[in-house]
This record gives C-alpha cells, sequence and structure tokens, in this order.
C-alpha cells in the first residue's frame, strides 16, 4: 500500500513538475478571490527596468552603488544605506526594528531593497512616490540618518572624488552643478534598481531547467498557486501585487505597537492598518517578518497565514469607532497539512 501510494504522489509531481515547464498558459489556473486581478509569476527579465526620466548609465550605478555604502550621507558619519539593508542579509537587517542615529529605534522593520524597480510607491506605507523620493528620506528623517540635505551636499561637494564620480555621472563643469539633491537621488535610485537576483534556482526552474527544483519544491509552488491562495497579493514576477493589505497587526489602541500603516498616507478610513505586500524574493535571507518584523521565521509565518492571521474584535467603547481596522477578507483558514507548509517552506526558498 505505502508503495502504491508513494508511486501516486511521485506520479502526480512529475505531472506538475511537466506542466510548470510549458508556457503560463497551459498552467491551472491560479486559485484567487473573485474581483482579483493577478499577473503570473515566473522568471525575472535579464535587466531590470528603468524609467524614463532616470535611465540606467553605469556611471550612475557605480556612483549610487559608492554612496548606498559611504555613511557621509548621515550626520555622526556613522550610519550609512547599507547599514540596514545588508546585501549579506538580502538587502535587510535581521532585526525586528532597525537602530538609527544615537541609536535611535525605529517602529518598523526595514524593508528589503530587492526588487526595487518594481512597484512605484516606496515604504511599507507607501508615502514615497517613487525611488528617487525615497532614497532621500532617510537622510533628513531624525531617528535614521539625521542630517540635512543642505549639510549632505556641502560633504560631497567637499570630496574630490565625489566630484569627478557626479561629473562622469551627470556632467557639469563643477561640483556646483553636478553635486545635487536631485542627482544624489538619481544615483542612490539607479543602484538600487539593479539590485535584481535573476539566478535563482526558481528562475532557472522556470527557463527550462527541471532539475533546480526538488519533488518538495514543485509541490510548493503548485500548492502557492493554489490551495495556499498567496497569489492573491503574492503575484508578477516580483512576487507583490504593490497594495496595501490589512493582515490584523495594526495593534489599534495599543500606545506601544500602534501603528496605521497606509493611513498616515492617504487618510482613507479603509487603509487603517494596511502594509505594503513585501516581495518574496530573496525571502529566505529576509527575516525577521512584516512590518514589525513580528515573527523571526519563515515557518511561522505560513503557520499564522494557515490560521487565518489575526482578526481583532473591537473592544465595547471601540464599537461605533470608523476607523476601526478590519483585516483583509482575503485572509482564510487554509487547512494546509504539515507535509504541504514543509514543501511551501521550500518552494518559497528557492526564489
Amino acid at each position: 500500500m505505502q508503495d502504491t501510494q508513494n508511486k501516486d504522489k511521485k506520479e502526480y509531481i512529475n505531472a506538475l513538475r511537466a506542466m510548470y515547464l510549458k508556457e503560463p498558459q497551459f498552467w491551472e489556473r491560479a486559485w484567487v478571490d473573485d474581483g482579483v486581478e493577478y499577473r503570473e509569476i515566473g522568471a525575472l527579465p535579464d535587466t531590470p527596468p528603468y524609467p524614463e526620466s532616470n535611465p540606467y548609465t553605469r556611471a550612475k550605478a557605480e556612483l549610487g552603488e559608492k554612496l548606498f555604502y559611504d555613511p557621509i550621507l548621515s550626520l555622526s558619519e556613522q550610519i550609512a544605506c547599507a547599514t540596514c539593508h545588508d546585501s549579506e542579509l538580502g538587502f535587510s537587517n535581521a532585526r525586528s526594528v532597525s537602530f538609527g542615529h544615537n541609536r535611535a529605534l525605529g517602529n518598523r522593520n526595514a524593508p528589503s531593497v530587492v526588487m526595487s524597480a518594481f512597484g512605484k510607491e516606496k515604504f511599507w506605507d507607501g508615502r514615497a512616490q517613487d525611488l528617487e523620493s525615497q532614497s532621500l528620506m532617510p537622510i533628513e528623517n531624525p531617528i535614521e540618518m539625521a542630517d540635512s540635505m543642505q549639510n549632505v551636499i556641502a560633504k560631497l561637494k567637499a570630496s574630490k572624488e565625489y566630484e569627478k564620480a557626479f561629473r562622469e555621472a551627470f556632467g557639469g563643469s563643477s561640483a556646483q552643478d553636478s553635486i545635487t539633491p536631485k542627482h544624489l537621488a538619481q544615483a542612490l535610485a539607479t543602484y538600487e534598481r539593479s539590485l535584481m537576483p535573476k539566478n535563482s534556482r526558481f528562475d532557472r526552474f522556470m527557463r527550462g531547467d527541471s532539475r533546480m527544483l526538488r519533488d518538495d519544491e514543485v509541490l510548493g509552488l503548485h500548492i502557492f498557486r493554489t490551495k495556499g491562495r498567496c497569489m492573491n497579493c503574492h503575484n508578477g514576477v516580483e512576487f507583490s501585487d504593490h497594495k496595501y493589505h490589512n493582515l490584523g497587526l495594526t495593534y489599534y489602541g495599543r500606545e506601544k505597537y500602534e501603528d496605521f500603516g497606509r493611513y498616515n498616507v492617504s487618510k482613507n478610513p479603509s487603509d487603517m492598518g494596511a502594509f505594503k505586500t513585501p516581495t518574496l524574493r530573496e525571502v529566505r535571507k529576509t527575516a525577521p517578518y512584516f512590518h514589525n518584523g513580528l515573527f523571526p521565521t519563515l515557518r511561522g509565518v505560513l503557520n499564522a497565514y494557515n490560521f487565518g492571521m489575526f482578526r481583532p474584535e473591537p473592544m465595547d467603547f471601540q464599537k461605533n469607532d470608523p476607523l476601526f481596522p478590519q483585516t483583509s477578507p482575503l485572509l482564510k483558514e487554509l487547512n494546509l497539512t504539515r507535509e504541504e507548509i514543509d514543501a511551501l517552506e521550500a518552494f518559497l526558498k528557492t526564489l
């Protein structure tokens, strides 16, 4: 009997493998809720997209990389972009929330910079309209780099090395012309857009190398697209819909942990406690997870999704509060077995 079950399972996995090696139009349709528009997952393109307003040049990307790792952008000259976005950790930093100037603690987990080329609004709450504006905000944030733009530009202009690099990237006859906040933002954004891991085992499988995914990972891929309902939010080649969802983690009314998320930007009551869907690319490296770094392991995240996440109920004095956050209706109990969760976790680690 056991041999028969193993044979049937192997045949099922082989059929899934064969299906996913075909073009997406031949795949089983993803399990998503009515009204959800999704993009199919797949291999990343050879090059990331760059906007017409800030096209790629090698000089700009190299300057952006140098700036990204240089603490000159902070008041103390001890904090760089890379302090919170470590390349060894998927360009995140393994802390629930980050330390900033004078060891000040923020209130959100540092999101990965990987896949910055995709989507428009940045930060967990989308308060930056694009990557260029986002790249400058930490510089003047008092609990991050705590500097002023005027001071940072003055420091860069005083550097012969930076004067040469900015002129090579942007032209201009002097540091006065080439070293500007706009050019600083464009250089940082150009480098950050280049951070696209395009040779994952999943990508190689999608390009036709059937050996790149083990049987459990193929099963996990199928669960991701079907019973796991992950495609409701994590879709496209970047595995994000770039939308905002409430996962029940607002801590509404609890002063120490409360975070209104997207509502702080939009002032739309439906956005109360909603946060932007992060990419799942390199998710194996980017623990802890969620906007507040609540979960230290990927397995913990999957277990939480499996029971439907959190649905806080209002206290008596909150029942008529129009701003009381509502957990997304996309979240439902999944009833995944341990084997299915194992497979899903294994698949996510191939991204």
